[in-house]
């Protein structure tokens, strides 16, 4: 069984679990949450949000950011997996 984290969404405060086998993108909308996305595989950039606190992992090696994005903490939530508890800012 995988491990379960608390994902908190900013600026609302919306929060809801994702494992971290799982995206944040899938385990927000499986929460019920209205997220912005696209294609789900990290080339779209729909979902672009930042990296307030936490860890996370990618399933692809390098989604679609640049250098400087990822510097400045930009993840994107349809290829990133929780590794601890996760702050996101996200545009709705």
């Amino acid at each position: 069984m995988s491990e379960t984290f608390r994902v908190t969404l900013l600026p609302g405060g919306e929060q809801f679990s994702a494992t971290a086998d799982q995206t944040l993108l899938l385990a927000g909308l499986a929460a019920g949450l209205q997220l912005p996305w696209s294609c789900r595989t990290g080339t779209c950039r729909t979902c672009i949000s930042h990296l307030v606190e936490g860890r996370i992992e990618y399933r692809v090696e390098w989604p679609g950011l640049s250098y400087e994005e990822k510097a400045e903490g930009f993840i994107l939530p349809c290829v990133a997996e929780p590794r601890s508890d996760v702050t996101l800012e996200i545009s709705v």
